[in-house]
């Protein structure tokens, strides 16, 4: 009977390690606005004194900055969303305090608000949940609302105010809504990147899986021949690596092949392109080599592989065989994999170890 209710109990548990994670990761800029906002306020303060008479004292008008300043600090430590928000509402609590004391009996009978209007913007980054924006928004929109009431009430100022202030939350909002969206196609972006990069890479050896090294080499096989440019593909080969496996064990026979990924690596240059075909074969495509050039290529690979000393003290040997892909006479890259492979077969039957180069048929 309670089977229904436990898919809610996970999404309500996952809500709250959500807002955890947002306390964690917004705190810190949250403490850094907040500190921001005292200095803004202060000097806001002083230029006001500086530019008019105000019949609320300076000590008064000033005396919001200490339990800002109060609040500021309390963020740096505070990392759970509750309090965390509680302490971000009462920051324009307090700042909506400041701008009523600023403001009141302002002379001819007319408030100046116009710093309310900043605030739904200015903390629109700030809430961690619809509720803290909607509380947010409230106070932002009602806070200087006694400056404008308390003094020789103006009809069309407060008209104006009402529309200002709609224009201004409506700002915060599409702000808000903006920064959720990117956000989240960035994790979506990340996360399908991610993805696409374990499809692609072999989680072993990081070279290219059999399929994407056969869909880019394809598509730069394709650019030679509009290019009338030469390619060629080796084919490669560990000698006795079942051997191997089975005697020195699985872990052995893996730090065999990263090994040996890493001198491919080592020999790889602009262009080229390396995958793991399967096991313990790999292929690499050298676009613009010829025959000749490739040859010298695989017979400078196979003594780098031979440094690779296996468990047994012996070097770890190679077999690649060589096809290549002349201008006007490519083959599909199917077909070139299969013309080296063939040509890696011919040299483990002429006793492995060695290098067997293969001339297009053209």
């Amino acid at each position: 009977m309670n089977a229904p209710s436990q898919p809610c109990a996970l999404a309500a548990g996952q809500h709250g390690e959500y807002r955890h994670y947002l306390a964690q990761r917004m705190g810190p800029m949250i403490h850094a606005l907040m500190l921001v906002t005292v200095l803004s306020y202060l000097v806001a303060v002083g230029v006001g004194a500086l530019m008019r008479d105000s019949p609320v004292p300076l000590w008064l008008r000033v005396a919001p900055a200490l339990p800002l300043l109060l609040v500021a600090l309390a963020t740096r430590r505070v990392r759970q969303p509750r309090p965390l928000s509680a302490l971000t509402l009462l920051c324009v609590l307090l700042v909506e305090i400041g701008i009523n004391l600023g403001n009141l009996d302002y002379p001819g009978g007319r408030s100046w608000v116009p710093p309310g209007l900043l605030m739904p913007v200015a903390t629109s980054v700030l809430w961690m949940g619809r509720w803290d924006f909607l509380v947010a928004m409230t106070l932002c929109a009602l806070g200087p609302l006694p400056a404008l009431l308390l003094g020789p009430i103006d009809r069309p100022l407060l008209v104006q105010y009402a529309v200002y202030m709609a224009i201004a939350i409506a700002i915060a909002l599409a702000a808000v809504l903006r920064a959720f969206m990117a956000r989240t196609l960035f994790e979506q972006f990340r996360l399908e990147q991610q993805l696409r990069e374990q499809a692609s890479i072999d989680g072993l050896t990081g070279l290219l899986h059999r399929n994407r090294f056969l869909e880019l080499a394809r598509s730069t096989l394709a650019d030679l021949h509009r290019q009338q440019q030469p390619a060629s593909m080796l084919f490669l080969d560990a000698d006795h690596f079942k051997q191997l496996n089975d005697r020195h064990g699985h872990a052995a026979g893996d730090a065999a092949l990263v090994a040996l990924a890493a001198t491919l690596r080592r020999q790889l240059r602009p262009g080229d392109l390396i995958g793991r075909i399967g096991g313990e074969e790999f292929a690499m495509l050298l676009p613009g080599n010829s025959l000749e050039q490739a040859c010298r290529r695989a017979e400078l690979l196979r003594q780098s592989m031979r440094e690779i000393q296996r468990p047994d003290g012996r070097p770890l040997t190679t077999s690649i065989g060589v096809a290549e892909c002349s201008p006007g006479c490519c083959d599909d890259i199917e077909a070139l994999l299969a013309r080296a492979d063939q040509a890696m077969r011919q040299a483990k039957d002429a006793g492995r170890d060695r290098v067997v180069c293969s001339p297009d048929d053209c």
